[in-house]
């Protein structure tokens, strides 16, 4: 088959993707000093949009490709299954860390945890805290194993961390010195007054696009918190900026940005060269955004 179609739907499937412990959405809490469930959860309804919209997109992609291919909807495979869960490319350490009997209670867990963020009752550090300590101490009861378990993720952890308490610092300089307000105000005089009320539209219409041109740290601490300045002389909410930003900005964008580097992971998995990629998925990534700026407009997050 085209692989340029793997490469898209596994992009889609990652783009319309902005739960609460996702970096943009991380980002956009810190910068706007927001709560992450103030963001998320009027936006649950949005995802669900975007969810049906790539897997109908999916499924006529693969219909388009049966069709290309000549082939019937049923093939039979002389090949044996792998067991579930196990593929051949499973190494003897990966297995050793799978826990099939144990896939309900974790299953359970994280549903829990997930539920307890949405609904904002505790803070999420705390829930996470709490899950992952929970999750540890019943797949890996071995302290040793526990402790392999955080030295695999920590590299990552502590550089989100990091990341954020640089940010922190860089928007606190921003906004203390007064440079943001005198950028936004600078701003303010150059957009129409039928315009103001519709920014977290437009921008969620733009929000993709904008994908190409800034990395996610230059745009959510040094652009978003001036274009909700700006909302703000319009009396437009920070957290309805925050939420347009998500609709595409290194969400949808991410997986065909040349400023990330799971573009270039995504085209060589799957063999096709960058340019034939992003040419096959941007228009149905940009389609993803469009579709859930516009739910958000039916659901009354965004008003026109």
């Amino acid at each position: 088959m085209d692989r340029r179609v793997l490469a898209c739907t596994a992009s889609m499937a990652a783009g319309v993707n902005f739960l609460p412990w996702t970096g943009p959405t991380l980002r956009a809490g810190a910068a706007l000093k927001l709560p992450v469930a103030t963001i998320f959860t009027p936006m649950i309804g949005v995802q669900v949009v975007g969810l049906v919209f790539v897997f109908v997109v999916s499924w006529w992609l693969g219909v388009r490709e049966e069709r290309r291919l000549g082939l019937g909807r049923r093939v039979a495979s002389a090949e044996t299954p792998a067991p579930l869960g196990v593929t051949p490319s499973d190494s003897d350490a990966e297995l050793a860390l799978r826990r099939p009997r144990l896939f309900i209670v974790n299953v359970a867990i994280t549903l829990v945890v997930v539920a307890t963020m949405i609904t904002g009752l505790i803070e999420p550090v705390v829930v996470f805290m709490a899950g992952t300590a929970l999750a540890l101490i019943i797949n890996y009861p071995s302290a040793a194993q526990q402790r392999e378990r955080i030295d695999a993720h920590a590299r990552t952890a502590l550089m989100m961390a990091g990341i954020l308490f640089a940010a922190g610092a860089f928007t606190g300089i921003m906004t203390g010195s007064g440079m943001i307000k005198a950028l936004a105000q600078a701003s303010v005089s150059h957009v129409p007054d039928a315009i103001g009320p519709r920014i977290p539209v437009l921008l969620g219409m733009i929000a993709m696009p904008l994908s190409l041109l800034f990395d996610p740290d230059s745009f959510y601490f040094g652009v978003l918190p001036v274009i909700a300045e700006v909302a703000g002389h319009f009396g437009v909410p920070a957290v309805q900026v925050a939420q347009a930003a998500l609709l595409g900005q290194m969400t949808t964008g991410f997986p065909v940005s040349p400023l990330t580097p799971a573009t270039f992971l995504v085209a060589g998995l799957s063999g096709v060269e960058l340019g034939a990629h992003q040419r096959f998925a941007i228009p149905w990534l940009f389609a993803a955004s469009i579709v859930m700026t516009l739910a958000a407009v039916a659901f009354g997050i965004f008003s026109l």
